[in-house]
């Protein structure tokens, strides 16, 4: 091998880290792990925010007894296993098998309540006073809601995005149901081990570490007790 050639070749950590990226020829049909599984936590992180807030904001408003009885029952309503094989048969048939779509649809039935649930106990410590005044100012539920009690609620926003990204980041029962060919990572990790392939479980495992690092350093400043407080003075 030349010395031209040398310096080109890739070693073998980055070939593997090329692998789980999809950076090879021929590997682009199919969605590689890494962006598989960014993909479908990014997604179900934004929908889970959207649809959760409305219904945190409600739940906000119960007596407390009635909102942590409600969430509570939402939580542990449906275990994963139970919905993986539903799921199976019935994205087979709408053609989501194997798909993103289908793996963020299928990760909502449990990022929803763990985002309802933190949302709820964000909205329900800030004071009703503030509802009141936006009440008296003209503003309406919707308004009131988007304008004034979300952003106050940033701070809570911020750890549920970053809760729930990281289950659907993290899981490992539904994609095993509903992925054939295009893993997500925790399969990847998986297959890698039963393989008893070290290598490329120890390479698959420290790529899986870099967007939780980059994630949480973003949300740093809105991950602390005091942001909620100063906002609330």
């Amino acid at each position: 091998m030349t010395r031209h050639q040398t310096r080109g070749a890739a070693t073998p950590a980055t070939r593997h880290h090329m692998a789980l990226l999809g950076a090879r020829a021929g590997e682009w049909s199919d969605p590689a792990p890494f962006w598989k599984s960014l993909v479908v936590a990014s997604g179900v992180a934004r929908l889970a925010l959207t649809l959760a807030g409305p219904t945190a904001y409600s739940l906000a408003q119960l007596p407390v007894r009635w909102r942590y009885g409600v969430l509570l029952w939402l939580c542990r309503m449906l275990p994963e296993v139970s919905v993986a094989l539903p799921s199976a048969v019935i994205f087979l048939r709408w053609g989501l098998l194997d798909t993103a779509l289908g793996l963020i649809l299928a990760h909502l039935t449990m990022a929803l309540p763990v985002a309802a649930w933190v949302l709820t106990t964000t909205l329900s410590s800030i004071p009703r006073e503030v509802q009141e005044a936006a009440a008296v100012d003209g503003c309406g539920a919707w308004r009131t809601l988007t304008s004034i009690i979300l952003p106050l609620a940033l701070p809570g926003l911020a750890v549920g995005g970053l809760l729930v990204w990281l289950l659907s980041w993290e899981e490992f029962t539904l994609a095993t149901y509903l992925t054939l060919r295009a893993k997500t990572m925790p399969l990847q990790v998986y297959y890698y081990l039963y393989q008893g392939n070290w290598f490329d479980t120890a390479v698959a495992a420290t790529l899986m570490t870099v967007p939780v690092l980059i994630l949480s350093a973003f949300l740093q400043r809105y991950l602390r007790e005091t942001s909620l407080a100063g906002v609330m003075r």
